[in-house]
């Protein structure tokens, strides 16, 4: 009798497998998320990826990452992780193990804290450094193409995301503060303007 296959996956590569077969389900051009919830005896018992509620048009709706409130992704998009928790009919998930491609964000922790999932196993944590340092610059962690790494022409619009560092604030007096005042000296600091004439006609 030959002997078996030594070289097999394990489990957690299989649940990690599938959650992130799912994402390619996804139609967000940007990032594509996918989630498997999994039972102690290792049974497949839901799975989601990040798109839009049943019913809504992914042709229709909006999936920019930047805009008016209205005009992009993030006031429509469900995430993978709670598409997975509200696919599952079967009950309670008391217990169960939560397989997702990519680190859960804190809404989504909530309702995996809420619906007993004892257990998560990620993949990847691509936002970790904007996350602990927010001065992080490094295009992979948020924006395709931040300021210092993106080619603008005339015209072109920029969207800025500020960030208010408290701890520069003096320790005695910045749980205070009424109000702060941002200043921009980006063009001023960091750009080469070039001033040309427009061409004859």
């Amino acid at each position: 009798m030959s002997d078996k296959r030594t070289d097999y996956i394990s489990w957690d590569e299989y649940f990690m497998g599938v959650a992130k077969m799912s994402a390619l389900r996804s139609k967000d051009p940007n990032t594509q998320v996918g989630a498997c919830i999994v039972s102690n005896d290792n049974k497949i018992l839901s799975m989601g990826y990040n798109g839009l509620p049943r019913g809504c048009s992914d042709d229709e709706f909006p999936w920019a990452r930047e805009g008016a409130p209205l005009d992009n992704k993030y006031m429509y998009t469900a995430h993978s992780e709670l598409n997975a928790i509200l696919n599952y009919s079967g009950g309670s998930l008391e217990g169960a193990k939560l397989y997702v491609s990519l680190f859960p964000c804190n809404e989504c922790a909530k309702a995996i804290i809420q619906s007993g999932i004892k257990e998560v196993i990620y993949d990847s944590d691509k936002y970790a450094d904007t996350n602990a340092n927010p001065y992080a610059d490094d295009a992979s962690n948020n924006e395709k193409e931040n300021l210092n790494t993106k080619t603008v022409k005339r015209g072109d619009k920029l969207v800025y995301q500020v960030w208010l560092d408290t701890t520069k604030f003096d320790a005695n007096n910045k749980d205070h503060i009424q109000s702060v005042g941002i200043s921009d000296d980006y063009d001023e600091a960091k750009l080469e303007l070039e001033s040309r004439e427009p061409a004859s006609t």
